[in-house]
């Protein structure tokens, strides 16, 4: 029997004990590296005028309504015009193929251009192959362009 969900994006403006639970369960899905996630991190990147989060949940017959996804995007000035940088997008892989991605993602797109953006930019690994057919559906081109990364040594 097939349970059809619905998607609903929501802008997160508050942490809740959901949302730092939902983290916890997202964060070792979106990276292995990343060490946790505290309600007080959550509370900085949410308190940041630079950055907006949005959260996804699904409703079925059987399921909760719980937070199965996340993304963040960052909105910031620059002498070329207002861009945006979509970051950290996470589906919980018990939901993943339902569409809560591209749902994110167009949401964060929306909020963008009513933020008058002139680009929105992301990255994603080679190896996330459906994530990258799903950027190029919606729209996204790949660049021309390296990116590079600069990570500060941590002294000890």
């Amino acid at each position: 029997m097939s349970t059809t969900s619905v998607v609903n994006i929501e802008r997160v403006t508050e942490v809740t004990e959901e949302l730092v639970d939902a983290w916890a369960r997202l964060l070792p899905q979106l990276s292995r590296s990343a060490s946790g996630i505290t309600d007080h991190a959550l509370q900085s990147i949410i308190d940041n005028s630079a950055t907006t989060m949005f959260v996804a949940r699904t409703s079925t017959r059987t399921s909760d309504n719980r937070i199965v996804g996340s993304l963040t995007l960052a909105i910031f000035p620059i002498p070329t015009g207002t861009r945006a940088w979509i970051e950290d997008v996470v589906v919980d892989e018990a939901a993943r193929g339902q569409g809560v991605g591209e749902q994110l993602t167009r949401a964060a797109i929306a909020f963008a251009a009513e933020q008058g953006v002139r680009t929105v930019d992301l990255t994603s690994r080679p190896t996330r192959e459906a994530a990258n057919r799903l950027y190029q559906r919606i729209g996204f081109e790949a660049r021309e362009t390296n990116v590079y990364r600069y990570v500060e040594e941590r002294r000890v």
